[in-house]
């Protein structure tokens, strides 16, 4: 198993990229990597012990699957740390520089896709994230 990380800077401050972040109502809208699919239900509770579980689907319904784990650190707008129920670890730091926020995931990959795949689908994930906050301020 290898780790990644990937990051992006959002022109926002902590808060709100925090808010984005973790509020289900917001998640739904930017937990995509392709425009063909989409995030129709997110639970997500956040503290440690918690769960969270985003649907995410093909907007054809062909194909989807249940992005889910447990919280293991919440520290909030500076870091969330979670496992994924296939036991992977991801961890997510937010930091505050000035008006903007730069937030890094670094991620266990998985055995059934390429690493570059795995990295260019998170780092996609990521970028739709930058673009919906910036465009909600």
């Amino acid at each position: 198993m290898e780790k990644i990380t990937v990051q992006t800077n959002i022109n926002a401050s902590v808060e709100q990229v925090w808010e984005c972040y973790t509020n289900p109502s917001h998640i739904v809208n930017w937990n995509t990597a392709l425009p063909t699919w989409h995030t129709p239900k997110a639970e997500n509770d956040l503290q440690v012990g918690g769960r969270f579980m985003f649907r995410m689907e093909a907007k054809d319904g062909s194909e989807g699957f249940d992005f889910s784990g447990e919280y293991l650190e919440v520290i909030p707008n500076e870091l969330l740390s979670y496992k994924m129920d296939d036991n992977r670890i991801a961890v997510v730091k937010f930091m505050a520089q000035d008006a903007s926020t730069t937030v890094e995931v670094t991620f266990d990959t998985e055995d059934q896709n390429p690493v570059a795949m795995q990295r260019t689908g998170w780092q996609s994930i990521l970028d739709n994230f930058a673009r919906y906050v910036e465009s909600s301020n």
